[in-house]
């Protein structure tokens, strides 16, 4: 297939993006390129652990710069980036990146200083959450923010004991692997931990969706039941609101506002995760936890909110924070709220507004699910399609009946769509068989047909 050079386009962006600056290996003959290629294959060998997740696909894919939802590679081809949810507002945005660039030049130090930055953005947040969520502690990563959530939650209830659902990810800390039970994971028990099932209404333990809320929500009850009987007392409930690397799951209607009654009701905190599923990808709504009806006694964000800046953050009451304070814990984070990381939050902040982008996430998203419920009739190997806003998986199964899941012909379509039609998507779910899409929420209509059309393409090839 030949190779396509990329000139950075702008059609179909919210923000006309500058090409980015030419650095010493654009300027490098192919051949030395291919050179520069091979050593950079090479040198991670030499000096990272093989534990250490670098690649996604079966080939070299090296990326040198990015702009809106594309990306490109050494050798200039553009890549269409259906997968990367960290860069919410598209890449390189040139208001991030300004606002960046401006503090950075003026001022960036350590959080024992007043600074109106950080004001700001707490108060921006806040105004974006429902009931008394006006509380912030700001720190620089999804684990992080989850890891202090936790904390807080243990000092404010009293309890010990933590509720998780299957195949969550929450994040990399020693505190949170017991209760992040994604397969890539590894093996981590503890005896606070206590995992209930995936609220799945596809290949769940429960299928119905007028009842399945319910009766997935009446684990926590048993979990509470059993964690009494042995004199001790939950402290949380922790979930994301749409578990993304189980598999982009929609719960069923009714799950978290039955989870949380039974999680109050014995005096724990529930905890919503909102790393990969906040700032308006949902399109609906600017929280996808507002989707099932519900207020979090505490909310953990990240990911988007610095569009690749590591920013994150904890916001809960002021009842619960007051708590937290009274135990005694004087919380510290060197780089969480320092000026440069605010500055660029509040610029995200700006650009989702300004932008319109969950209303983005809204239409293209339903567009999205559209022509993937066209394909859906026509091969049987998907099984099913979800999703809300650009929040969407396509599960992928050996059989219709049978609901046996096909992590090859999942991981063939992800290799394929890159290396043939340079576009980038991602596998996940607990059997490795669905393909994540939550891309930049500046994609567009024809982005959707050209990825529909390499979709159908390579489906078509199987049959």
């Amino acid at each position: 297939m030949a190779v396509k050079v990329a000139t950075c386009r702008t059609e179909g962006l919210k923000h006309e993006p500058p090409m980015p600056a030419l650095c010493e290996a654009d300027l490098l003959p192919p051949t030395k390129k291919r050179q520069k290629l091979e050593e950079t294959i090479k040198l991670p060998k030499q000096h990272f652990s093989k534990s250490l997740s670098r690649t996604s696909y079966n080939f070299p894919l090296k990326i040198v710069r990015a702009s809106g939802q594309y990306m490109y590679s050494e050798e200039g081809v553009e890549y269409l980036d259906m997968r990367n949810n960290v860069h919410h507002v598209g890449h390189s945005h040139p208001k991030v990146v300004d606002a960046c660039i401006k503090q950075m030049s003026l001022l960036n130090t350590n959080s024992r200083f007043l600074h109106d930055n950080i004001v700001k953005l707490a108060q921006r947040l806040a105004e974006s959450l429902p009931g008394d969520l006006s509380s912030c502690f700001f720190v620089n990563s999804g684990s992080e923010a989850n890891d202090l959530a936790i904390q807080i939650a243990e000092r404010a209830s009293s309890g010990t004991e933590i509720i998780a659902v299957n195949g969550a990810y929450h994040g990399h800390l020693k505190s949170l692997k017991a209760i992040t039970s994604h397969p890539l994971s590894g093996p981590d028990t503890a005896d606070y931990a206590h995992i209930i099932s995936l609220p799945d209404v596809y290949r769940g333990k429960y299928k119905n969706p007028s009842t399945a809320g319910k009766l997935y929500a009446n684990e926590l009850k048993e979990v509470i039941d059993q964690c009494h009987a042995k004199n001790k007392k939950v402290a949380a409930f922790i979930c994301e609101p749409i578990p993304c690397c189980a598999g982009q799951i929609i719960p069923p209607d009714g799950y978290l506002k039955a989870a949380f009654e039974h999680v109050r009701s014995a005096g724990g905190l529930c905890i919503v995760d909102e790393v990969q599923s906040g700032f308006g990808r949902v399109g609906s709504h600017f929280w996808a936890f507002e989707l099932q009806g519900v207020c979090p006694d505490i909310v953990t964000i990240g990911k988007p909110m610095g569009n690749g800046h590591p920013v994150a953050a904890v916001i809960t009451t002021k009842a619960i924070a007051e708590k937290f304070s009274a135990s005694g814990i004087e919380y510290f984070n060197t780089f969480g709220g320092n000026p440069v990381s605010m500055a660029v939050s509040l610029a995200v902040l700006d650009v989702i507004e300004q932008e319109n982008l969950p209303q983005n996430a809204l239409n293209v998203g339903t567009y999205l699910l559209d022509k993937l419920r066209v394909l859906q009739i026509h091969h049987q190997c998907i099984g099913d399609v979800r999703g809300v806003g650009l929040m969407v998986g396509i599960e992928f199964v050996k059989s219709r009946e049978a609901l046996e899941p096909d992590a090859d012909i999942a991981t063939e379509i992800k290799e394929r769509l890159a290396s043939e039609h340079h576009i980038l998507t991602l596998t996940d779910g607990l059997d490795d068989n669905v393909i994540k899409i939550k891309p930049p929420l500046c994609i567009t209509n024809e982005n959707v047909d050209h990825f529909i059309t390499c979709l159908d393409a390579i489906l078509s090839s199987f049959n």
